[in-house]
């Protein structure tokens, strides 16, 4: 065990957050931490980490433990990082104690030119190894290979984090708690602000890590990745069930239906030895036995089965319209996504046709114009050329993920009115209701409720605006996991066209059936789903892979003849020329298995596998020693 909580009791204002609550984290445990927003979860951490106190209701209660030989890295949804610091600067402070010792090593080098004391060179030795058993000579291909996965390239490690939007320190704050590799691994919502691509990434290198990990995450295909058991906060009560999001669903499905079957079991005997008791215990002849019923009643009771909890309210969406559109609902020719006032293209000459009922997603990384395009389809961004020809009878209901299109100074109640003057304050309230908007929530203004409230608000606007065309972007960014599926539920229902951005895989498998994907100025067009989407990227990889190797094997070839020639050339003595041939034919093979090892480390495989990564690299470093020293007694023999 390298954590634990025991009985954690936390208030908020007089109500209850977290009610006895115990969780133990062993060696290597994945555990997914999950709930509704406001459950909890956050404040768990906070108390697992030392950053708040549990509050104390009977002796005993409230222990927090990490073994001394634990630490603890924490991504909190604030970065914590240096902002004066450029990015190679902060990501090296994950080595300080490393780099600390280099730096002794250097100086001892020196002195070792200059004396014969014997004890510098036994501290140079004790450092030595102590740095190479700690992977010091890694440093440089570790942070490579961590800032590269998370979107940063070279040239960028000179960029100053003042200079980073959120999202960039984000994925700077996770590179850097990867690269202090702590035992145990704590990360709220790390896939926020995160890409396709990265966040694919680093569900591959977490897959690796050797610690162990806590994940809050509202994103179920990166809990069913990654996660052996999942702990759900639920009315401030937790309960943990092994396996991943998927094998916790249904788990707790059957829990919930073995439970309710066993307390209405145990409900109906009492009740059968009640009626017993009653009817027979004035009864001299039966007295005695209904005593006996009534000692069964109490045993009974004594293990009595808790009735499990009402289910917590869902928002209920049901996304309707009036009119069916034609069947070519959509035609795009030649237009152009820019930003900036148009003073920047993102993507040129983009054409496309759209059929009613189609679900069609906009994939890509961020930046690349995916918002764009679902604003420039519908006007509110121009386009400087080409032609976006919509249906007849096509009415477009749109959700905004910034809100831009509510008014941040209206309440609640006052938006939804404003747009419906003809609904009555009961039917308002009523629709707002369903997407469990209530009680005082709907006098705050817009521009103070949460993200998922005003999600909740804009998808209740769309319920009574009737479209026939959805446009969505980020859909989910801001709900819970329930609410996602709701979400999910009523999408799947909806039969007429959806046109999306998302970075939700499990919406993005359950709902797309095409895929338009925009990436450096291109725009490709799957006529297909998600799962056969991710197909073809694979395979494409696959192709680029071994395109490289042919590139590499070409150039050994290329380097092969080269060393051959020079070879030919030299005309020293017998000596001295079998040595320097065998010394060239040495390099050759060094160089070989470099180039080799070079090309694997660039494998998905290998990448997933961060200790044969570690073992890759550190055969690179001895490798290019060994050419390097080869190389020197080359230069001496050929002078």
């Amino acid at each position: 065990m390298i954590a634990s909580l025991d009985k954690i009791n936390k208030f908020y204002n007089g109500t209850q957050v977290l009610d006895n609550i115990s969780l133990t984290i062993e060696d290597n445990d994945r555990i997914g931490l999950i709930g509704r927003n406001g459950c909890g979860k956050s404040t768990l951490l906070k108390i697992l980490t030392g950053k708040e106190l549990p509050d104390h209701i009977m002796e005993g209660d409230g222990s927090v433990f990490v073994s001394k030989a634990t630490s603890i890295g924490y991504l909190e949804q604030n970065s914590g990082l240096d902002k004066n610091n450029t990015i190679i600067e902060e990501m090296k402070t994950a080595f300080s104690e490393l780099l600390s010792t280099e730096e002794r090593m250097r100086f001892l080098e020196n002195e070792m030119h200059n004396t014969e004391d014997k004890s510098i060179a036994e501290e140079y030795t004790r450092l030595s190894h102590w740095f190479e058993a700690n992977e010091g000579y890694l440093i440089d291909v570790k942070i490579k290979t961590v800032l590269g996965g998370m979107g940063f390239p070279s040239d960028r490690y000179e960029s100053v984090i003042s200079e980073l939007s959120g999202g960039e320190r984000t994925r700077l704050a996770i590179a850097k708690l990867l690269l202090e590799n702590p035992k145990l691994l704590i990360l709220d919502e790390p896939t926020n602000h995160l890409d396709f691509k990265t966040v694919m990434w680093l569900e591959d290198y977490l897959s690796g890590y050797k610690g162990a990990l806590l994940i809050v995450s509202h994103d179920r295909y990166f809990l069913d990745k990654l996660c052996t058991s999942v702990a759900e906060i639920e009315r401030g009560r937790i309960r943990r069930y092994k396996g991943n999001y998927t094998s916790f669903m249904k788990q707790k499905e059957e829990a919930i239906a073995r439970q309710q079957k066993e307390y209405d079991a145990q409900q109906a005997e009492i009740k059968r030895l009640t009626e017993f008791v009653d009817s027979h215990i004035v009864r001299a002849t039966s007295a005695s036995a209904a005593k006996n019923k009534r000692h069964a009643i109490e045993r009974i009771e004594a293990e009595l089965v808790e009735k499990p909890l009402p289910e917590e309210k869902r928002i209920h969406l049901d996304f309707q319209y009036d009119i069916v559109p034609p069947i070519d609902i959509l035609s795009v020719r030649n237009i152009d996504l820019t930003v900036g006032d148009g003073a920047k293209t993102l993507v040129d000459s983009v054409s496309f046709e759209a059929k009613r009922g189609e679900k069609i997603a906009f994939i890509g990384s961020n930046g690349t114009g995916k918002s764009t395009m679902l604003k420039v389809l519908q006007n509110i961004i121009p386009h400087n050329k080409g032609i976006i020809d919509w249906a007849e009878n096509v009415k477009i209901s749109y959700f905004d993920q910034e809100g831009a299109n509510l008014n941040p100074e209206n309440t609640v109640i006052n938006e939804l009115h404003n747009r419906n003057r003809t609904m009555l304050d009961k039917e308002i309230r009523g629709a707002l209701g369903r997407v469990r908007l209530t009680g005082e929530n709907v006098f705050k203004k817009v521009g103070v409720i949460s993200g998922g409230e005003r999600a909740k608000l804009c998808f209740a606007i769309m319920i009574e605006e009737r479209g026939n065309v959805l446009i969505l972007d980020e859909p989910t960014n801001h709900l819970d996991l329930v609410s996602k599926e709701e979400l999910e539920e009523a999408l799947c229902k909806f039969d007429q066209t959806i046109f999306f951005v998302s970075h939700d895989r499990y919406l993005l498998n359950r709902l797309a059936t095409r895929i338009i994907e925009i990436d450096d100025g291109e725009i490709v067009d799957y006529p297909y789903g998600f799962s056969e989407y991710m197909n073809a990227q694979r395979e494409k990889m696959k192709a680029e892979e071994q395109e490289i190797k042919i590139k590499k094997q070409k150039t050994a070839e290329e380097k092969n003849t080269k060393v051959y020639r020079t070879k030919e050339q030299r005309s020293a003595d017998a000596a001295r020329k079998q040595r320097i041939k065998a010394i060239e034919k040495e390099i050759e093979e060094l160089e070989s298995l470099q180039a080799t090892l070079e090309e694997e480390i660039t494998l998905p495989e290998i990448t997933r596998d961060y200790q044969l990564l570690n073992e890759k690299c550190m055969l690179i470093e001895e490798t290019k020693n060994k050419i390097s020293e080869l190389s020197d007694e080359w230069i001496e023999l050929s002078e």
